[in-house]
């Protein structure tokens, strides 16, 4: 039932069809790291949750990921290689446990675009908005994060009281999740409560390389689960070609189903890759326990 359930879903949401952004690819200068903290239960302040983040930064544009998630996914794509090169029929067997954040933000300065990338599994889904205007206060005081000046400044965003730090030097008016709109990038924010932290960790220069992807013995590309870059540089900003456009509500029922079950979606990509005259795979998706949520980044506002 809970598969019939999911299929039924994505039946729908492709009949509103798949993606067709017009917004010109970006290439990221620099990756900002972020140490993400979210107190998600208010009854258990000692334990938020917490995430290694980056944000892709490109002269217009950006992208806001986990980094957690990232190197989750290069080692499951060597794991997932050596097992095939290792294997004398060709069949693998793989237990694969993903955490960290499936949901990316992409911010589009020059058409005031925000699109949202969930991954869930093998398919991307993609709620696209208006980049939110935030009305800031830039204060004269500053401080130095690592070797970058920056500059302070507050506002008043999604129910909460935020000061962030952004950076003249680097002159793109973006920054981690949804901030966005002072004159150089955010490299670190916190609300009141310090509920929300986008912590600041470290800054790089972008190095341009896509992975390589995943082989079968006859040389053709294998899908790895929860990864839908494995043959793309995510140095390149852009929306995923192949994303299905979809609604906030709609997205919650599917996030439902497959709450329920993770693993019915991976018994059914096994088959068709069998079908297809592919290696057998046996793949078991385990995910963490849901956790207490009675504290989300967006406040109702009063």
């Amino acid at each position: 039932m809970i598969m019939k359930r999911y299929l039924a879903i994505c039946a729908w949401l492709a009949i509103i069809g798949h993606t067709a952004f017009a917004q010109k690819p970006d290439t990221a200068q620099i990756l900002v790291h972020y140490k993400f903290t979210h107190v998600r239960d208010t009854n258990n302040r000692d334990h938020p949750y917490t995430e290694n983040m980056v944000l892709f930064v490109g002269k217009a544009a950006s992208s806001y990921k986990s980094y957690d998630r990232q190197l989750q996914n290069a080692l499951f794509r060597r794991q997932m290689q050596e097992a095939i090169n290792n294997s004398a029929d060709g069949n693998i067997r793989l237990d694969r446990h993903i955490t960290g954040s499936g949901t990316e933000y992409y911010q589009f300065i020059n058409n005031r675009k925000l699109v949202r990338k969930e991954m869930m599994m093998m398919d991307t889904y993609i709620i696209d908005d208006v980049l939110p205007a935030i009305n800031w206060l830039i204060s004269s005081d500053k401080a130095n994060f690592g070797e970058l000046h920056c500059q302070k400044a507050t506002c008043h965003f999604k129910g909460r009281y935020y000061t962030a730090w952004f950076c003249a030097d680097l002159p793109v008016h973006v920054g981690p999740w949804k901030l966005n709109g002072l004159p150089g990038v955010i490299v670190e924010a916190y609300d009141a409560k310090k509920d929300i932290i986008f912590k600041f960790d470290r800054v790089e220069k972008a190095v341009l390389g896509a992975p390589k992807p995943i082989k079968d013995r006859k040389g053709r590309i294998m899908p790895a689960l929860g990864d839908d870059d494995d043959n793309a540089d995510p140095n390149i900003i852009k929306v995923p070609a192949n994303g299905i456009k979809t609604t906030n509500k709609e997205l919650t029922k599917l996030q439902n189903a497959m709450s329920k079950d993770p693993n019915a979606l991976v018994q059914s990509m096994k088959a068709a890759s069998q079908n297809n005259g592919g290696p057998q795979t046996d793949i078991s998706i385990k995910t963490g326990a849901s956790p207490t949520f009675n504290n989300p980044i967006e406040l109702t506002e009063k």
